[in-house]
């Protein structure tokens, strides 16, 4: 009977290992800084000349703070629907973060945001650590998008 018991804990142990390795890995790979996986709908285009006559696409942002959260790779897994942001689907809405996270995790979100609770969050931001002025900048926006 030990011995079945011992071999479900080993087997449930390892399960967790994986599933948890699995997550973190494709978290890292997905962390690349390339935005093309999902492109949020609200940009345009705009041309500029280069030195050598060719044409030069670059992306702009029609959303104040947008592109704190792209650079710092937030899109790559959350959206923030309040603030007509669009990005990942893996990751929940961000839009009541500011509300919600202390609830959920137990600390406040600027706390969260330097020392996350969740495995996930704890490897992604392990990977790619926020500055001060960026978590501040993010925390400000999270909070805006949770009075909408």
């Amino acid at each position: 009977m030990w011995e079945n018991l011992k071999n479900g804990i080993i087997i449930f142990l390892v399960s967790v290992l994986v599933g948890l390795g699995s997550g973190y890995l494709f978290y890292q790979s997905n962390d690349t800084g390339d935005q093309t996986a999902t492109p949020p709908n609200n940009e345009e285009q705009i041309a500029t000349e280069t030195e050598n006559n060719e044409e030069n696409v670059e992306t702009v942002s029609n959303l104040p703070g947008e592109e704190l959260f792209v650079a710092n790779s937030c899109l790559n897994c959350h959206s923030i629907s309040k603030l007509g942001i669009e990005g990942g689907v893996t990751g929940p809405d961000l839009s009541d973060a500011y509300k919600n996270v202390e609830d959920k995790h137990g600390k406040k979100l600027e706390d969260f945001l330097k020392e996350p609770t969740s495995a996930v969050m704890s490897g992604v931001i392990s990977g790619n650590p926020l500055t001060d002025d960026d978590r501040l900048k993010i925390v400000e926006m999270l909070k805006k998008a949770s009075d909408k």
